[in-house]
């Protein structure tokens, strides 16, 4: 996509009634689309509801954060599932989802899996295949976001989705365009200088660089911040500075 725009898209709604976790009001200030978590991996009704009303009244666009069913391991651990297992879960949630997304009068805009679901779709056909099919039928307008390059970016095309090719600002990469797994070292980005200055590689010159050094090819259409880190609201402040400085603007996938 151009250089000129891009999305920048955050992970929210990951709390449970009254215990929050991260700034979701703050960050809301910051980003373009909220992917707000339905229930399985973390969220619950009235936290789902709170955060689509944010959002809306920010006039951010709003899409569904599906994960695994797992709150211990707050979806970040990968299950021996079937592809219709997935599909199941990706149905149920978005349609949760969508539902408090009407009941506010706005309309989802696109799907993004979370975590160990997110990570497996984007190097197995078959769970991507799943998670397209489940987004395709509760509504072929969506737009499914999934890693840049990945198998889940290809699945949705063929199931006639619209994609957006994701990139992350605070997660390292390896030579073959996967993320580190985060029980390795580095796998994190935690300096806000380092998380902009990689986003603005990825997007003026659709590269990243590599933990082994290598450059890799993108085509970014959307950045990730997640809203959960420690540090999400210094990373949002400094990435949005960055990005207007460079004459960059942020705004949400058109339809």
């Amino acid at each position: 996509m151009s250089s000129l725009s891009i999305d920048l898209n955050c992970d929210m709604g990951e709390s449970f009634g009254n215990f929050t976790i991260g700034n979701d009001e703050a960050l809301l200030q910051y980003v373009s689309s909220a992917n707000i978590a339905c229930g399985f991996h973390a969220g619950d009704p009235a936290v789902m509801r709170k955060t689509v009303g944010m959002a809306i009244a920010n006039g951010v666009a709003v899409g569904a954060h599906p994960g695994l069913p797992d709150l211990q391991g707050f979806g970040r651990r990968e299950m021996a599932v079937k592809p219709e297992e997935v599909y199941e879960f990706v149905l149920y949630q978005v349609g949760a989802l969508m539902a408090f997304t009407r009941a506010e009068g706005a309309a989802l805009r696109h799907v993004k899996p979370h975590g160990a679901l997110y990570n497996m779709a984007a190097v197995n056909s078959r769970i991507a295949e799943a998670i397209a099919e489940a987004v395709y039928k509760t509504d072929p307008a969506l737009v499914l976001y999934g890693l840049a390059g990945s198998r889940l970016i290809d699945a949705g095309r063929r199931a006639g989705l619209r994609t957006a090719q994701e990139v992350f600002a605070d997660r390292s990469y390896q030579q073959d365009g996967t993320l580190t797994p985060r029980s390795q070292p580095d796998a994190l980005i935690t300096a806000p200088e380092a998380a902009a200055n990689q986003v603005l590689e990825m997007v003026r010159h659709n590269k990243v660089t590599t933990l082994q050094g290598t450059q890799y090819q993108l085509q970014p259409d959307t950045v990730c911040i997640h809203g959960d880190g420690p540090h999400a609201l210094e990373f949002a402040q400094n990435i949005y500075q960055k990005l207007q400085e460079a004459g960059i603007e942020i705004k949400a996938i058109e339809d």
